[in-house]
C-alpha cells in the first residue's frame, strides 16, 4: 500500500536526519563527507534545493539538487529503508523535476555507485540513461554510473 508523502523545502533543523541517512544508506564504507554542518550550508545554499519527504510526522526521505543555467546536478536521493519502495522517491524525483520544468531547466546529471543495483534501475525506470562510467569515483575506491536525463524528452 502506497502511503501519502509530503515533499517540502528542507529547513536547518532537519540537517541532522538528512546527514545521517545519509551516512546509513547512501555512504556507507566511504566515509562520512555529508555531515549535518554541510547539509545545513546546502540548505541555505540559494542554488540548491535540498527536500524532505514527511508522511506525516515521520521522516522518509531527501534529496539534494544544485542547479546550474542549463542543467542540474542531483547530489543526493535517500529513502529510509522502513518507506522503500512505497513511491517516497518517485515523489520526491517528480517535485525536482517539476521545479526544474519552472527554471527552464532540462538537463539533470547524477552518479551512483556501479555497484547499486537498485538505484540504477530505479534511475532507468524514470528515464535516466548512463553516459559513462568512472572509475574509482568514490574515495579511489569505488566506481560510479554517470546517468543525465532530458526533461524534454518523452519516456
Amino acid at each position: 500500500m502506497i502511503s501519502h508523502y509530503e515533499v517540502s523545502i528542507a529547513v536547518p533543523a532537519d540537517a541532522p536526519r538528512i546527514a545521517e541517512l545519509s551516512r546509513d544508506a547512501i555512504e556507507e564504507g566511504l566515509g562520512w563527507s555529508w555531515t549535518p554542518h554541510r547539509v545545513a550550508r546546502s540548505v541555505r545554499d540559494r542554488t540548491t534545493n535540498v527536500v524532505v519527504a514527511r508522511s506525516g510526522s515521520s521522516f522518509a526521505g531527501f534529496a539534494i539538487m544544485k542547479y546550474g543555467e542549463d542543467e542540474a546536478h542531483l547530489l543526493l536521493l535517500a529513502v529510509h529503508s522502513a518507506h522503500r519502495r512505497r513511491g517516497v522517491g518517485t515523489t520526491m524525483l517528480a517535485w525536482l523535476e517539476a521545479t526544474l520544468r519552472a527554471a527552464g531547466i532540462a538537463m539533470i546529471r547524477l552518479e551512483a555507485r556501479a555497484r547499486n543495483t537498485a538505484a540504477l534501475a530505479f534511475y532507468r525506470k524514470h528515464g535516466f540513461n548512463q553516459t559513462g562510467l568512472l572509475e574509482g569515483y568514490y574515495s579511489d575506491r569505488e566506481d560510479a554510473v554517470r546517468l543525465e536525463r532530458d526533461l524534454r524528452v518523452a519516456r
